[in-house]
């Protein structure tokens, strides 16, 4: 037998009846009649009281008889087995597990504090009780490893400027990567019959001690980026405002007033500070 197998014993409540008849029917007729057979009779009701399994909502019970597989129950309710049954129970329940923060470096060599949160639960009860040891030390061991693999196949985040351009991140492609790592995860425990529901990064930050060096540089990439976007508007602006002068033909510049209009309206819209305004009174000689 290498996979599971589903039974129903006898119905536990017709059995009980049954069993209680002939436990108190057997003491009964061994006080009256004094008999020998009565007694033994007596004996085995008694060993039958130990054949009733309950069976609770959402668990199973793995039977086996002196080391053999013999099914598994998993409707609920109360049934009458082979006395000499062992009974293992297994939660069908929906399990949440949350790792530990691991220190890993990502694919850029980075270190990293990363976690999971993990949903999942019990299908095959043959491979959960037989083919591992403890499947709930199993699902530990195994979501830590997935999570240390899965951390090492992708960057923390996008490093353009120093030709690391990564389409897929752990900071900013969540769902890309829940997707490989409950992939990653289901993989390993699909030999424990454990089904993955949901898998997904609980917790990711920098190491502590670059978490700071790392801060910064994301902080001069956000100016950086600001100022780039601000210098590109501001171009474009002067464009349009020498584009329109000259369309309305208000005034005519040379190229030396252009170049120094030029100069003052980026001095203006670049500049981290508002501009004071000198007003020409005079003509455009002085």
């Amino acid at each position: 037998m290498k996979s599971e197998k589903i039974i129903k014993p006898a119905n536990g409540y017709l059995m009980l009846v049954i069993v209680l008849m002939l436990f108190f029917g057997s003491i009964t007729f061994s006080i009256q009649q004094k008999n020998a057979v009565y007694i033994l009779i007596t004996v085995i009701s008694f060993i039958g009281f130990f054949g009733f399994i309950l069976v609770n909502p959402n668990t199973s019970k793995v039977v086996l008889l002196f080391g053999k597989y013999v099914g598994t129950i998993k409707d609920n309710g109360l049934y009458w087995a082979n006395p000499f049954y062992k009974k293992k129970t297994i939660s069908l329940r929906a399990s949440n597990f949350d790792s530990e923060r691991l220190k890993v470096n990502d694919k850029l060599g980075n270190p990293i504090m990363i976690s999971t949160i993990l949903v999942w639960r019990v299908t095959d009860t043959y491979k959960a009780a037989f083919d591992v040891d403890n499947y709930e030390n199993f699902v530990r061991v195994q979501t830590d490893a997935a999570v240390r693999k899965l951390a090492s196949m992708y960057p923390y985040d996008n490093f353009a400027d120093e030709g690391h351009d990564e389409d897929i991140t752990l900071r900013s492609s969540v769902n890309e990567v829940s997707e490989a790592l409950e992939k990653e995860i289901d993989e390993r425990l699909t030999i424990a019959g454990i089904e993955v529901l949901e898998a997904r990064i609980g917790y990711l930050a920098y190491a502590n001690e670059i978490a700071s060096a790392m801060l910064k540089r994301q902080q001069a990439t956000a100016i950086v980026a600001a100022r780039h976007k601000i210098v590109q508007g501001a171009v474009e602006m002067v464009e349009m405002a020498l584009e329109e002068l000259n369309k309305r033909q208000i005034v005519e510049l040379d190229d030396e007033r252009k170049a120094a209009m030029v100069s003052n309206l980026l001095v203006i819209l670049c500049g981290d500070k508002e501009a004071s305004p000198i007003v020409n009174t005079g003509t455009l000689s002085h």
